[in-house]
């Protein structure tokens, strides 16, 4: 059983779909400035569905994975779960996540779940083997479970403070990759994905990623004017981790080492759970 719920974490990206959770719950409170049981069970439900397109993606890229050393010991490529016991596990997840989010929440919230379910499987996940900058339309799968908490509270999706929060999100995914690109490269190319590894050079890639985490800090500087923050203490928390996130990322554009990499990957990861920590807090807590 221990070894069964192990491989079944692995096929869901447990971490990456815990997230897609957290971010759910985030729209949710910053909708309805409450912690109630309804955040408690929408939140499942867009974990149940995330679980289901993780498992589904591992299936489309069973094959590929196994020539990628990073990703030739997942449960498909090695064979430690069958395909038939994945497409059980794929469909059972998606139906517990559509009935629980129906219930929980509202249609719309549903809609936007199997929206991000289409797009990450059916138009993100086929672009990648194809064009080398997938990952920017791709990042709107990362935009849309804030939104899917914010529609479970009863807020209108339309509404300016969660389109900039959802923009907030799609924005951090794409330097959140290209830093992995920058590490990984080797074996995208080695598996057959267009790289921009093939196009540009780690210096040149480095830069450009350097961009957007300016972008993600702009846009993060920008969400107290949507009346998401209470505080001005929560603003000037929210300029200082800005400043820490450009300054500390500035390093890279001299100097590029895997070492250094990996602490901007998991510097930029951080920066985005404070930042959403942070606005939770304000809109449940007045400081």
């Amino acid at each position: 059983m221990k070894e069964t719920i192990k491989i079944l974490m692995e096929l869901s990206k447990f971490r990456i779909t815990v997230f897609v959770g957290f971010s759910t719950s985030v729209g949710f409170i910053l909708a309805k400035g409450a912690i109630d049981p309804n955040m408690i069970i929408s939140t499942l439900g867009v974990f149940f569905l995330a679980c289901s397109s993780s498992a589904l993606n591992h299936l489309q890229e069973k094959d590929i994975d196994g020539l990628m050393e990073r990703t030739k010991n997942r449960p498909l490529p090695s064979g430690r779960i069958s395909k038939n016991s994945a497409v059980l596990f794929i469909v059972a997840m998606f139906m517990a996540g559509s009935v629980i989010l129906y219930v929980s929440a509202n249609l719309t919230s549903v809609l936007l779940g199997w929206l991000a379910y289409f797009w990450y499987n059916a138009v993100y996940t086929p672009l990648k083997k194809s064009n080398a900058l997938a990952v920017i339309p791709g990042s709107l799968i990362g935009a849309i479970p804030p939104m899917i908490g914010w529609a479970a509270a009863g807020g209108n999706i339309f509404e300016p403070q969660i389109l900039a929060l959802s923009l907030f999100f799609f924005i951090w995914q794409i330097p959140h990759f290209w830093l992995l690109l920058l590490l990984y490269g080797k074996e995208y190319e080695k598996a057959g994905f267009p790289s921009l590894t093939k196009i540009f050079n780690n210096k040149q890639l480095m830069n450009l990623t350097f961009l957007w985490i300016v972008a993600l800090s702009i846009c993060c500087l920008l969400i107290p004017f949507f009346g998401f923050t209470k505080s001005l203490i929560t603003t000037i928390l929210l300029v200082i981790l800005g400043v820490w996130l450009i300054f500390s990322s500035a390093k890279l554009l001299y100097f590029i080492n895997a070492i250094q990499v990996r602490k901007a990957f998991l510097r930029i990861n951080m920066y985005i759970l404070f930042v959403v920590l942070l606005l939770s807090i304000d809109k449940l807590v007045l400081i």
